[in-house]
């Protein structure tokens, strides 16, 4: 999982990198909060077959500029990335944990950007539990920095089996979290243990593919059963034996979840 500087292009004046590859219609990767980019290596080969796949670093993640204002500024950075990338033809938005609240916040403030959205493991609203975890990272990353909560990270993208079983990989996936900085990491995770958007659902009127991994622990299937009953146009796919990040654990079954909504 490296970075392909090569291939990288910058959209919104500037201020999102993001990766670009294969022909076709547009299809923007957002990641989630406890990863970067490198999550949708496994699925990109694939997907550029058929799309013009952009990967965007989140702002503030990577060469991306961080932006001040909360989840909705960071949509609106996201919207102007979209355009730009999109280059006018009707985008699909696809995210993942961190990145599917930020991509549904973006349909619901700018509701003509995206033709479709694939929300994986992501929701409108985090139970009290779920809002308190982070508060307790928000806490922890301050006081004693992010290596204090990278074995609470790693549990919430991958079950303790996955972990032991692919010692390489997570290595990988922690040091890409140790390189999150850290004050954009406390800020989404105050945004994320305010936000509700279950009010506004109903904004959003494109085809939404909803997936979640049968054993989420950070967004729980609950979540995603909610949040594809409260768009009007919704399907939910539970993917079997899969945690938080499906496309890394379960490349194959990601990929045929998408059939029939993507391909």
């Amino acid at each position: 999982m490296r970075e392909r500087p090569d291939m990288d292009r910058l959209l919104a004046n500037g201020t999102v990198n993001a990766a670009q590859s294969g022909e076709g219609p547009p299809l923007f990767l957002f990641h989630s909060l406890l990863s970067d980019r490198a999550s949708f290596d496994a699925i990109v080969p694939e997907l550029q077959r058929s799309f013009r796949t952009i990967v965007p670093e989140l702002p503030g993640f990577g060469r991306s500029r961080p932006v001040d204002g909360g989840l909705a500024a960071v949509a609106d950075r996201m919207a102007e990335a979209v355009r730009e990338g999109a280059g006018g033809a009707p985008a699909i938005v696809l995210g993942n944990g961190y990145g599917g609240f930020v991509a549904l916040q973006m349909a619901i403030r700018h509701q003509e950007i995206a033709s479709k959205l694939v929300l994986a493991d992501s929701g409108a609203a985090f139970s009290e539990p779920g809002r308190e975890a982070f508060r307790n990272m928000a806490k922890a990353s301050r006081e004693k920095g992010l290596e204090a909560i990278t074995d609470v990270a790693m549990r919430r993208l991958f079950a303790p089996e996955f972990q032991a079983q692919h010692p390489e990989l997570m290595q990988d996936r922690r040091a890409a979290f140790l390189r999150t900085d850290p004050g954009v990491f406390r800020a989404a995770c105050d945004a994320l243990a305010s936000l509700d958007l279950r009010a506004e659902l109903a904004a959003v009127k494109v085809p939404v593919l909803v997936l979640v991994g049968e054993h989420d622990e950070a967004t729980p299937p609950p979540m995603s059963r909610e949040l594809a009953a409260g768009l009007p146009r919704a399907e939910l796919k539970v993917i079997p034996g899969c945690a938080h990040v499906p496309q890394l654990q379960s490349p194959r079954q990601f990929l045929g979840a998408l059939q029939g909504f993507l391909f």
